[in-house]
């Protein structure tokens, strides 16, 4: 229990308390208007009982502050040291999933266009974010094809042979070889890109236009005819982004279902009149659940640390500091942001919406209802930022005892299961000892050779078992192929997180009871039981063949004559003298019987001896 004499000392600005536990550990991050009032708040007998607050009071042995200038700063700061310290009292936020941002690395000599996650400050340009998160990759695609901009991960740095795929699928100008392209052409199809995601489309269709005249007069007329396509493009693209926004209405709707210490919320996300996304939160610890806090604490993590802002957001109840957090929003925003609550109408309508999704979304993560494949899909898509979900997944893992009998397993989902009739096993031919990274590389190498002489189509996801070095080997294996844009995510061990190529840096952990996360680890979890079996069958063949060719007159190829017809010592001790003679002659079948019984002899005396 907090002294009397600590509480009265306490300050009266604003500012942000901390509750910490007799071991020190911060339980409870909470801001107030005055520091002094608020925390007295607590320990005072007339205060309204509820178990949250009775478990905090008797487990919080000290109280630390932090003063700021005003209410606006003190709910800023208490948003950022709940995020880091995360307090077993605070309201937390789980399952946010991050939307993307086009990433144009203009500190490049030819910069690059990126799908990304993840705001750096490295000299990047971002624009967004973009949701769906399939919007970012489409558009991703949208510059690549038409300004040739790539995403491509060659060193343009240096001069190399030959460009790489895209150049020759006219996806690319081709910096990286002399000669394809010069600094100017590909600084222009830069500064189209920054008009097109900046919005300055007028500008950029009159940039394009003198550049179509001025290629025209010249009879350059190729490059005269792909500005006039560019054109048409844009403009059909603009008209649109104009009737998508006829209505300047943004808003973000929360609704949420709660069954005793669990809840899941829906967050909508409507633009123009227009649900463009849904979002999905779980908690499983709420035991003590008031409302006003939750919405309060949801709506500071959720948008104080968010570039996008919507105009309207609309939450079930009110809460206490909603006008703090309303002029915060509208001042990161730019412009007015309002919190609404509801009451009747068409906006009433969309809030039950989003709680009876809610709470079918409750439904399919605490009642273990299985959802559907084309949903899963559509969440592994969200979930690793693929340009569209893969129908087909293809999983290799390596297997091998102290490097010896080094096997590789590829395991195949397709369409909703398992594709047993496509799996493959590879035995390792080029590396010699332990070199896991080496291995994957072969192996990867190999398959995606082989699909590209007998031209079959490549999988959506290619899935590694294994950490960063794995996935690197595995992505060199198919750059030196020239295949480009193939999706590749590994899944490391124990910690089960998940590693997308391009976005190492940002890697992926996924709850527990993510369907997605289920459906990954059921594919890695096969691949690994392939490639073992494959292993120890390699291996006991390997011993057995050693044992047989131990026998006098058994040579290596009557040794694998033998294992094929028999596959075992015990099924050639049961064999009759008929069936070994059709595999050996009949001194070897002799000399064969003779072996096994001497070995057999031996545990014969010991079993009579113990009978005795």
């Amino acid at each position: 229990m907090i002294s009397a004499e600590k509480l009265a000392s306490l300050p009266t600005e604003p500012g942000v308390y901390q509750f910490r536990n007799a071991a020190g550990q911060v339980i409870y991050v909470g801001k107030a208007a005055s520091l002094r009032q608020r925390v007295r708040s607590y320990f005072l007998e007339a205060r309204v009982a509820d178990a949250k607050t009775d478990t905090l009071v008797r487990e919080a042995a000290d109280v630390s502050t932090i003063i700021v200038d005003n209410e606006r700063e003190a709910l800023a700061l208490e948003n950022n040291l709940i995020k880091r310290l995360q307090p077993r009292f605070n309201i937390l936020l789980r399952d946010d999933k991050t939307y993307p941002y086009i990433q144009l690395t203009a500190y490049e000599k030819f910069p690059r266009v990126y799908v990304t996650r993840r705001l750096k400050k490295d000299g990047s340009i971002y624009y967004g974010p973009y949701f769906p998160g399939g919007l970012a990759h489409r558009i991703a695609h949208f510059i690549h094809r038409y300004f040739l901009v790539p995403s491509c991960k060659v060193d343009l740095d240096r001069r190399h042979n030959r460009p790489c795929l895209q150049y020759y699928i006219e996806r690319c100008q081709g910096p990286c070889v002399e000669g394809l392209t010069t600094e100017e052409c590909y600084a222009a199809a830069v500064r189209d890109v920054k008009m097109f995601l900046e919005g300055r489309h007028t500008e950029l269709l009159k940039e394009l236009r003198r550049r179509m005249m001025d290629a025209s007069d010249a009879e350059r007329f190729e490059e005269a005819a792909a500005c006039r396509d560019l054109i048409t493009t844009v403009e059909q693209l603009e008209e649109k982004q104009k009737v998508a926004s006829a209505s300047d209405d943004e808003r973000d709707i929360v609704g949420y279902y709660r069954e005793g210490p669990l809840v899941a919320v829906n967050v909508f996300h409507m633009r123009g009149g227009r649900i463009l996304d849904r979002r999905e939160y779980f908690w499983e610890n709420q035991e003590q659940f008031e409302e006003s806090e939750f919405i309060s604490s949801l709506l500071k993590q959720m948008y104080l640390e968010q570039q996008y802002i919507p105009a309207f957001i609309h939450v079930p109840v009110d809460f206490e500091d909603r006008p703090v957090l309303e002029e915060l929003l509208s001042e990161r925003r730019g412009h007015k942001v309002e919190i609404l609550t509801p009451q009747r109408g068409e906006k009433r309508a969309m809030m039950e919406l989003a709680e009876r999704n809610a709470a079918h979304s409750f439904d399919q993560r605490f009642r273990v209802l299985k959802p559907s494949a084309r949903a899963i899909l559509e969440s592994l898509q969200e979930a690793l930022g693929l340009p569209e979900p893969p129908a087909r997944i293809e999983c290799f893992d390596i297997s091998h005892f102290q490097g010896s009998d080094t096997v590789a397993s590829m395991v195949v989902w397709e369409h909703g299961k398992m594709r047993k009739s496509d799996y493959r096993h590879f035995i390792i031919r080029t590396v010699e000892g332990i070199d896991d990274f080496a291995s994957m590389r072969e192996v990867v190498g190999r398959r995606y050779k082989r699909l590209l002489d007998e031209q079959k189509p490549l999988p959506g996801l290619v899935l590694i078992d294994g950490g960063i070095g794995q996935l690197h080997a595995a992505a060199a294996a198919i750059e030196e192929l020239g295949i480009i844009n193939l999706p590749l995510a590994s899944i490391a061990k124990k910690e089960e997180i998940l590693f997308v190529y391009g976005q190492e840096q940002e890697p992926i952990r996924l709850d527990r009871h993510s369907p997605v996360l289920h459906l990954i680890q059921e594919v890695r979890d096969e691949s690994h039981r392939f490639a073992v079996r494959l292993h120890r069958q390699r291996r006991a063949t390997r011993q057995l063949r050693s044992e047989i060719r131990e026998i006098p007159g058994i040579g290596e190829k009557t040794a694998r004559k033998l294992l094929e017809s028999f596959g075992s010592l015990e099924e050639i001790r049961a064999a009759s003298e008929e069936d070994l003679l059709k595999v050996v002659n009949r001194r070897q079948a002799t000399r064969l019987r003779e072996y096994l019984t001497q070995q057999a002899s031996p545990s014969t005396s010991v079993q009579d001896r113990s009978i005795q």
